[in-house]
């Protein structure tokens, strides 16, 4: 038991302090009840933490070492109190997709913990997730020393100032809290960047191992509290206007919903609806209309779909919503040949303005649809009789690819020379999971490769939040990762993991972290011994796969059962077997893993098919030509 009576000083107040802050239910509360004065004396690294409080951030995971532990020593108090709660993980990387994953799902921004130099790196190349997808964590790090009395363990050895600042601003937006009373500013900073409506992102505070224990005085009633940003729409009707004579003067339109439209399910489905659009979705916004909606002509871009890609190359006016334009999502700028004009929906200008001819709506997703919408209404309303020629159209080649999909789901197993056997196709074994995902209630993780590839054109979700796929970075290891992130939630949903054999081997120690902080969810690892996303490229650019697989063959079954409380099963080589396996880790109580064999050859009902164009390999010289006459 800790014996309180010991501390002293300092850490004797902190504890008071804590105590009375968790008792009035948070710091503003104690302020008011008077149990904590406004004013105060501490540490840096105790006002970093009160600081955090007063935004909201309580929850962190951590991995200390010789750059964090006086913070570590704050974190160790305030939980004991129950202010604040500390997961402590084994890889750097593992913890940043943890918290991205939770900052996504639940809306509410955690705190990362690392020491200064390689678990630093690590944290900020594990964040390139958050950045990526405009995910709001905080990313504390230490740093070196600020006296220059010489170099300081694991910073980067060269001699110049706030080196780890630089690289850490490069990646999103930095603090190097040099002066202890530069915490109100890194503060209000850190608030706008993580909890911004259109561009969130990490933010990066940097504390160097001398300036952490450095005494403060700190007025909490000056602190920052997390910002309350007002809605925006334009406020003039000039830009309405010429959207609405577009939309009426086109008669094939498409929206491109970005990763940017989840959470509007409602308001896309208005607008696709007011208009008579196909509506076209990127890799993360599955589930923003529902998978059955005549309009719904699911994923489009460089892999794509059938409907997808074919309403993208006919369409003659693009409403591109929430999204950035990225390579994969547009075909690296040449997905819509036929497309004389764009309105764009976003709150960001650059990506307002991405493409030419233009009428960018800057402001809220919803309120800008709804500025719209009552725009068109008041100057006289849309007809869809010329539309319907259009959404005829597009809804038989959604026809088409709901047979195409349904012959892949239903193949056989296929006989694969590695596994020397029959083995579900990966089509096949991605759309039981994702089905009985569905049918639970369980949310969908997925990692990059081809478990990713794949499964942003099997998934059929009906709304916002069944799945989670990282593909604005495309981080293998994600997806596992992902699952720690529960363990912060109050109400903590169940997950399943879709991960590939390569992606699942880049961080393992999920199956300890996961154990160690009781997560209930399942992975399945969909093996099939390469990288069959890469062997693929290779082979469709230059007929040949290269260095893209191993002779190595894992027992995943005895590996995962060989770390106690983990329920480790065969996915068999049958649906039926699959799906039994995900009964049996769904009823077990704890985290569960699943390895599946999975085909990877030349068989088409192996994969679900290329579809758009890419700038990658031998096909630049093609997509840029192409481009060069891309008038949008």
């Amino acid at each position: 038991m800790l014996d309180r009576r010991r501390e002293t000083g300092l850490s004797a107040t902190m504890r008071t302090r804590a105590g009375a802050i968790a008792e009035a239910g948070g710091v503003d509360a104690a302020i008011v009840a008077g149990t904590v004065p406004a004013v105060i004396e501490t540490t840096l690294s105790e006002a970093l933490v009160l600081a955090l409080a007063l935004q909201g951030v309580t929850k962190y995971l951590a991995i200390f070492g010789h750059g964090s532990t006086d913070l570590g020593e704050v974190l160790r108090v305030y939980g004991e109190e129950g202010v604040t709660r500390t997961v402590n993980c084994r890889n750097e990387v593992e913890m940043a997709h943890a918290a991205t994953a939770f900052a996504w799902q639940y809306g509410e921004v955690p705190a990362v913990v690392t020491s200064i130099g390689p678990g630093a790196l690590q944290a900020m190349a594990g964040s390139l997730a958050a950045a990526s997808n405009g995910v709001g964590v905080y990313h504390i790090y230490g740093d070196e020393t600020t006296g220059g009395e010489g170099y300081n363990m694991q910073q980067i050895p060269k001699e110049e100032q706030g080196l780890f600042g630089r690289l850490t601003a490069t990646m999103g937006e930095s603090y190097v809290l040099h002066t202890p009373s530069a915490l109100r500013d890194a503060m209000r900073r850190g608030a706008l960047k993580v909890n911004h409506p259109y561009k969130a992102g990490p933010f990066y505070l940097l504390l160097p191992l001398n300036t952490q224990p450095e005494l403060v005085t700190l007025n909490l009633a000056a602190m920052p509290r997390k910002p309350q940003l007002p809605t925006m729409a334009p406020a003039d009707t000039q830009a309405l206007d010429q959207a609405c004579d577009l939309l009426r003067r086109h008669r094939r339109i498409v929206i491109k919903a970005g990763g940017g439209t989840r959470g509007h399910d409602a308001a896309l489905r208005r607008l696709a609806e007011a208009i008579g659009a196909a509506v076209v979705l990127s890799p993360g916004s599955t589930g923003v209309l529902p998978d059955h909606h005549p309009q719904n002509m699911h994923v489009g871009g460089s892999k794509g779909s059938i409907s997808g890609n074919h309403a993208m190359e006919n369409a003659d006016l693009l409403v591109a919503i929430g999204t950035r334009g990225v390579c994969q999502a547009d075909c690296s700028g040449i997905g819509y040949p036929s497309a004389e004009a764009v309105i764009n929906i976003n709150g960001d200008l650059a990506d307002a303005t991405h493409y030419n001819h233009t009428v960018p709506l800057t402001g809220d997703i919803g309120a800008v649809i709804d500025a719209l919408l009552t725009r068109l209404e008041a100057t006289g309303g849309l007809s869809l009789d010329d539309k319907r020629e259009w959404l005829d159209a597009c809804g038989r080649q959604k026809a088409i690819w709901a047979q195409f999909k349904t012959e892949r789901f239903e193949a056989p197993a296929v006989h694969d020379p590695v596994w020397n056997r029959p083995v579900l196709t990966q089509p096949a074994a991605l759309h039981v999971v994702a089905k009985y995902a569905n049918e639970t209630n369980a949310v969908k993780y997925f990692d990059a490769g081809d478990v990713q590839a794949n499964g942003f054109q099997v998934v059929e979700d009906d709304r916002t939040g069944q799945t989670y796929t990282e593909t604005g970075a495309s981080y293998m290891g994600f997806a596992v990762s992902a699952l720690l992130g529960n363990v912060l939630a109050e109400k903590p949903e169940y997950g399943i993991a879709f991960t590939g054999d390569g992606s699942f081997m880049m961080n393992p120690q999920i199956l300890i972290d996961g154990v160690e902080h009781g997560v209930k969810g399942t992975i399945v690892i969909f093996d099939n011994r390469r990288m069959a996303a890469i062997t693929g490229l290779q082979k469709a650019q230059y007929q040949h796969e290269y260095k893209t697989n191993d002779g190595v063959a894992v027992d995943y079954v005895a590996m995962a059962g060989s770390v106690s409380g983990v329920k480790a099963l065969w996915g068999g080589t049958s649906a039926e077997e699959l799906r039994a396996a995900l009964q049996a880790a769904r009823d077990h109580d704890g985290l569960a893993v699943i390895h599946v064999p999975v085909y990877c050859g030349d068989d088409p009902l192996g994969g679900m098919g290329a579809y758009g164009s890419w700038n990658v390999g031998n096909w630049v010289e093609d997509v840029q030509q192409k481009y060069l006459h891309q008038t949008i």
